[in-house]
């Protein structure tokens, strides 16, 4: 099954409204509520329109969340006189509100990204201070969490989640070292102390080519990785 990969629609209100100090909504969007909607709208349409054209796996490709976990960048943000939670909770109230265009037979996804341009990154920070409201209230149908790194914290915060698959990111798609099995198997068994292990998958932790650069990788190293996470897969899961 193909997947197709679009911004979420956290992103359209986080690079026009949250990053750009300067933000200052038209005379249509007086009411932040009415921008959110229109936004979660635009996306039921979109969903919509990829699924007549035969689309049933949808990806939300979300780098907001990985910000609002930065330690750093929230406390710049509340600087501005960001309240986070309250964003974080109209975040989750739009992208529900967007899912609701879903038919019964289409997957969507979330990816939340740290970033991944040229083997680098650009937030750090565990999942503590989103985790109840994204995990806990999000519909989505699983996440896609990076734990390549200790960036990402530890897994506790998996505790929250509901229903949803839950992609561990736990091999990097940054480096070209190949991580060893058992260490891969022991931190499965970790997380599966939060979630179910029949609701866990194994993925890299990002795309390969996030942007045109692409990472520190050969086109073989890449695929040594792929191959080597569905060789994990099998034996953690069985094949």
């Amino acid at each position: 099954m193909a997947k197709m990969t679009i911004p979420s629609p956290s992103m359209l209100h986080l690079i026009c409204c949250v990053r750009e100090e300067n933000y200052q909504p038209i005379d249509l969007y007086k009411n932040e509520d009415d921008l959110y909607r229109d936004i979660a709208l635009a996306y039921q349409e979109t969903i919509r329109t990829f699924y007549k054209t035969g689309c049933r796996y949808l990806q939300f490709d979300d780098t907001s969340w990985g910000e609002f976990c930065d330690p750093d960048k929230r406390k710049a943000y509340e600087a501005r006189g960001l309240d986070l939670d309250k964003i974080e909770k109209n975040y989750v109230k739009m992208i529900n509100l967007a899912l609701e265009a879903k038919p019964a037979d289409m997957k969507i996804t979330m990816h939340i990204c740290r970033g991944n341009f040229r083997s680098t990154w650009f937030s750090s920070g565990g999942y503590d201070p989103v985790a109840e409201i994204l995990f806990g209230h999000c519909n989505i149908d699983g996440f896609f969490l990076e734990y390549d790194s200790d960036r990402a914290g530890g897994f506790e915060p998996l505790k929250h989640i509901q229903k949803q698959q839950v992609v561990l990111g736990l091999i990097t798609s940054k480096f070209p070292q190949l991580e060893k099995f058992e260490d891969v198997k022991a931190r499965v068994e970790e997380a599966s102390q939060y979630v179910p292990k029949d609701q866990l998958c194994l993925s890299p932790q990002c795309g390969f080519a996030s942007t045109e650069e692409g990472n520190a990788l050969t086109e073989e190293e890449q695929w040594a990785k792929v191959r080597l996470i569905r060789d994990y897969a099998d034996k953690i899961w069985g094949e």
